[in-house]
């Protein structure tokens, strides 16, 4: 039998009421959320449970909500015990894998992806930086793309590599709106704009991956029990002072999800468990792994579809 692998998503998979059968059916996830508005100093079950949608889509509050939910799907995974052998997440989703993976613990994960968003949101004025998806452009082409549009105080980067044909620039607003217009005349099928508030996974966040590293310098990380995919490296690691310094450098430099994935097929990887909300991350790995098996754990219903798919990897 292959090995399995837990992957958590990050960013744009979060809705208003995700977890709410957890919570009513499930101690150990009411247990989880509690401690998440204790270590917050503020209702973040509320604003999950409740709204308003343009409160938790603000960066600081969706990854706290992302990596709480993601923690107590995963506590339910467990519960039923079903194991990973290795781990990954994407973007955010790599501090909800680096607490399935024993490194922090989950009051700090929650205290560090807050202060995350905050930084993230700070780092460059409203309205200077944006994001833009690219389809049917490889990697080679886009980077070179983002090299011409990358001029004065114009900038445009790869941001994402999330399946084949499907890349995510990030920048200047301008940098990226030049990127956009010359990926199209490069031959893209399409050029989408997101609808995000700044622009992630590029240089422009440096200042705030500095201040990053003074807050995770502040907090206890131990070695992983299980092997955790860097999205910066695409590299599996378990070292704690490894894994601080890649958690910095993930602020500013690209998601390898693609050599991600394929680094765990090349590890034996044949089934995929999505943890948390969305089907985000299924979709773009089966474009990468292809005749893998994809499940999702996102709520009760899916936990024991799940369970009873996977009867004998317990």
């Amino acid at each position: 039998m292959g090995k399995c692998a837990f992957v958590f998503p990050g960013q744009g998979s979060q809705s208003v009421g995700m977890g709410a059968d957890l919570i009513k059916a499930v101690p150990e996830a009411e247990k989880i959320f509690k401690a998440a508005d204790t270590r917050l100093g503020f209702s973040l079950t509320d604003l999950i449970l409740n709204g308003p949608e343009e409160e938790l889509k603000r960066t600081e509050n969706t990854q706290p909500a992302l990596l709480t939910v993601s923690a107590a799907l995963h506590a339910l995974l467990s519960g039923e015990g079903i194991k990973a052998d290795y781990l990954a997440g994407h973007s955010l989703g790599e501090y909800s894998a680096l607490y399935a993976a024993g490194v922090l613990g989950f009051e700090d994960a929650v205290y560090a992806v807050r202060e995350r968003g905050l930084l993230m949101e700070a780092a460059v004025p409203a309205g200077r930086g944006t994001m833009a998806a690219v389809l049917g452009l490889d990697a080679a082409a886009l980077k070179e793309v983002c090299g011409q549009a990358s001029a004065g105080n114009e900038s445009a980067q790869i941001a994402n590599l999330n399946a084949p044909g499907q890349i995510v620039i990030s920048g200047t607003v301008d940098g990226v709106a030049e990127a956009s217009q010359l990926a199209r005349e490069a031959g893209a099928r399409r050029v989408l704009p997101l609808s995000v508030s700044g622009p992630f996974h590029s240089e422009l966040m440096k200042p705030a991956a500095e201040k990053m590293r003074r807050i995770l310098d502040g907090l206890p990380f131990e070695n992983a029990k299980i092997p955790v995919v860097a999205n910066s490296t695409a590299q599996t690691e378990t070292t704690a002072d490894e894994i601080r310094v890649h958690l910095i450098e993930q602020l500013y430099s690209p998601v390898r999800w693609i050599e991600s994935v394929e680094k765990l097929k090349s590890l034996g990887v044949d089934t995929y468990i999505e943890v948390g909300p969305g089907r985000v991350l299924s979709g773009l790995i089966k474009k990468i792994h292809r005749g893998a098996v994809i499940l999702q754990v996102n709520d009760l219903k899916t936990l024991k579809e799940t369970a009873g798919k996977l009867g004998g990897r317990k």
